[in-house]
């Protein structure tokens, strides 16, 4: 999974942004010799957009007129 990790000091202000778990890992250990407390929180990247419109066939898209009362819809025919 994408994404990177924040570093924060006790007092919950961040301190660093990194790329790479070990690097968050690596610069709590250094900032904990003298400041115990310090910690890491992962923020993941969105992932790939997929245009779902081209998922469906034209056959089987319903088109609702008139709010869904019963037997306000009507299936359109395919265009093929």
């Amino acid at each position: 999974m994408r994404g990177y990790y924040s570093v924060f000091n006790p007092r919950g202000e961040k301190i660093a942004d990194c790329g790479i778990e070990r690097d968050a890992v690596n610069l709590i250990g250094m900032r904990n010799r003298r400041w115990d407390g310090h910690y890491y929180q992962f923020t993941p990247l969105p992932g790939d957009i997929i245009d779902v419109t081209r998922q469906l066939p034209p056959d089987e898209i319903v088109i609702n007129l008139e709010g869904g009362v019963g037997g306000s819809w009507q299936v359109l025919p395919n265009d093929k």
